[in-house]
């Protein structure tokens, strides 16, 4: 399977075309820096482009270069706070497992897209769920606080999907948040897919297919509806590529899509409903 799912050839839409950015035009040039300590930053306020690394070596963010498209997004992470993500923060006690998933931004024939990948209906947690690429921080992943949740991200996408770290600049991370039903702390961690390589599942027993979906399509508000699970929880959720994108990973890039001024109008009492076994 090549990066790209089965879409048409057509001119840029959504927000790239609003941005005024169309292929790759415009770039966003802030000199590769971002803010120590707050959420865009490293704790040591460090930068660089994200990439392949070994034990020790550092895994850093650089903003510099960055399409003109992404500029909102580079805004969301500079400025978002937590409870602006979520209302499940990590509990003030340290428990949690902590991990990340990787948000990469590619762009395809319809413009902007995002990388997603299926779950494998074997899992015991969020199994069959569509999801960004991440889990669990290994101990060679490095410090939590530090530059461990790049390094995880990284490397559970390249575990998952195939993905060529070497292809991704990592440019911003988002506060961490709790899924209260699997335990873990997770550190979103957004990349910029410069160089596109082929990606597919690598082990069946944890990924049933990877795909990209449109930010156009994200954003259409026919593809949009709210989920409601029989315990009474309502959520976000997008219909695209054959697929319900709901709970964590619906909660995430529907925030992104909010405050980056890229969300549509659309119907909420439009429901989808889910079962227990989701």
């Amino acid at each position: 399977m090549t990066r790209t799912s089965e879409t048409a050839s057509g001119t840029p839409s959504g927000p790239a075309a609003r941005s005024g950015a169309t292929g790759r035009g415009g770039t966003v040039a802030r000199g590769g820096s971002v803010r120590a300590g707050g959420p865009a930053g490293r704790p040591d306020g460090s930068t660089g482009a994200g990439g392949p690394a070994g034990p020790g070596d550092p895994v850093t963010l650089s903003t510099e270069g960055l399409p003109g498209w992404l500029e909102p997004v580079v805004r969301v992470v500079e400025t978002v706070r937590p409870v602006q993500l979520s209302r499940f923060l990590p509990p003030e006690n340290g428990t949690g497992r902590q991990s990340a998933v990787l948000v990469l931004f590619g762009e395809g024939e319809r413009g902007p897209e995002l990388l997603l990948m299926e779950r494998a209906s074997s899992l015991r947690s969020h199994a069959g769920q569509p999801s960004f690429p991440g889990g669990a921080l290994d101990p060679e992943d490095g410090d939590p606080q530090g530059d461990g949740p790049l390094r995880a991200a990284l490397r559970e996408a390249e575990e998952e999907t195939g993905l060529d770290p070497k292809g991704v600049q990592l440019f911003g991370v988002l506060p961490r948040l709790y899924i209260p039903v699997s335990g873990f702390v997770v550190t979103p961690v957004l990349g910029w897919w410069h160089t596109p390589t082929p990606v597919d599942v690598v082990d069946p027993a944890e990924t049933a297919r990877v795909f990209t979906v449109p930010v156009a399509d994200l954003t259409d508000p026919g593809n949009r509806a709210t989920a409601v699970h029989p315990s009474g929880h309502r959520g976000p959720a997008f219909l695209v590529e054959s697929a319900l994108v709901w709970g964590f990973t619906a909660g995430i890039i529907d925030r992104l899509l909010h405050y980056a001024g890229w969300e549509l109008p659309w119907d909420r009492d439009k429901q989808v409903p889910l079962d227990w076994r989701s």
